[in-house]
């Protein structure tokens, strides 16, 4: 009897703790129900300011991907408007279905401005999702705040896009920050590394990457 008195009391406390706490979050597992796609060294197409060689402004070494690159770099190509960069396009493409990014991120303190993961294509725009770190805080493009103190550690990001139905989520070590529409259908791709925004850009930016890995579903 004391026993059964005991566990109730121990079940009230938990449901007590989870009223007075309604902001609290559980760590879950992003890939539960996707499948591995497995990637190989040809799944990762490169690009970097086109007048230095990749070695100059990327680097894989212990199974990490070290990308950076500098605001006055040249962009991707030559008669290109866009923002410096160096990244990697991972293979495959999709267009339909549920696909799934996951990678360990490491951003060193000195970058800000910089998107380092996004999603290429869309019916309006050129991108579906940017993540961009400013000042040591993930947002979804310059806009709303995803996480906060990444600088100098490893996280985990697991981006889910649900093209069927036009919806992303991002995951930040296993607990979801954001649920937001996408910018339609289109030829999608995930790419990483980093991409100058278009202001507020440290003069240098870095990012390393390893356990890169896609899912779909």
């Amino acid at each position: 009897m004391k026993r059964v008195c005991c566990c109730s009391l121990l079940l009230l406390v938990v449901h007590l703790s989870l009223l007075t706490e309604p902001h609290m979050v559980f760590a879950v597992d992003p890939t539960q129900g996707f499948t591995n796609v497995p990637l190989k060294s040809s799944s990762f197409i490169y690009q970097k300011p086109y007048n230095v060689p990749l070695s100059e402004r990327y680097s894989f070494v212990n199974g990490v991907h070290r990308f950076w690159v500098y605001a006055n770099d040249k962009p991707f190509k030559r008669g290109s408007d866009t923002q410096p960069r160096t990244e990697a396009q991972i293979k495959p493409d999709y267009t339909s279905g549920i696909w799934q990014f996951e990678g360990y991120a490491f951003v060193p303190h000195v970058t800000s401005g910089a998107t380092i993961v996004q999603i290429h294509g869309a019916a309006d725009g050129k991108t579906t999702l940017l993540l961009r770190i400013y000042n040591g805080d993930m947002r979804y493009y310059d806009g709303q705040v995803i996480a906060t103190d990444l600088y100098d550690k490893w996280f985990k990001v697991n981006i889910i896009h649900n093209v069927d139905e036009g919806r992303l989520m991002v995951y930040i070590n296993d607990v979801k920050k954001f649920e937001s529409h996408d910018q339609g259908p289109g030829d999608l791709y995930f790419k990483c590394g980093v991409y100058g925004a278009p202001s507020d850009t440290s003069r240098y930016m870095e990012s390393r990457w390893r356990d890169i890995k896609i899912y779909k579903k």
